[in-house]
């Protein structure tokens, strides 16, 4: 049976394992399947997607327009529904971007997720990065179609 702070755990998890791919860049094939479900959404500054194919492609092109990155959480809070099937939680972000000409790029924001349990554990099922302040330059982005 689990304890109270099960899914909190394993949900922090999750975000710290989630951030470590994105800054180590670990892109194999089906990555996002260890962290999203099939039919997952995710809203970031970037655009909004559907899908973990989507998810992918949002991730990889972002990232790839820096040398490097770091991505860090704190302050992790999660809700588990009283079923244990489903979970919100936030943390706030601490988001470090290096340009390739060594030019940073620092956002802090605040995160959102919906999570379900599945039979490999807990995915997110929606996740939101909201900016709350930013500093250095953003990357140039190419109009949204």
């Amino acid at each position: 049976m689990d304890t109270p702070l099960e899914p909190q755990t394993a949900v922090s998890t999750l975000v710290s394992r989630y951030f470590r791919a994105l800054d180590e860049r670990a892109f194999e094939t089906g990555w996002t399947a260890a962290f999203f479900t099939e039919d997952a959404a995710v809203r970031a500054p970037v655009g909004a997607v559907r899908g973990r194919e989507a998810i992918a492609a949002q991730a990889e092109e972002a990232l790839r327009r820096f040398d490097r990155t770091q991505h860090m959480s704190t302050d992790v809070l999660v809700t588990a529904a009283a079923d244990g099937a489903t979970a919100d939680a936030s943390w706030n972000a601490l988001m470090t971007h290096l340009h390739p000409d060594g030019r940073i790029f620092t956002v802090g924001g605040r995160c959102r997720a919906a999570l379900r349990r599945t039979a490999d554990g807990w995915r997110f099922g929606d996740l939101s990065i909201t900016p709350v302040w930013t500093d250095g330059e953003p990357p140039h982005l190419p109009p949204r179609a």
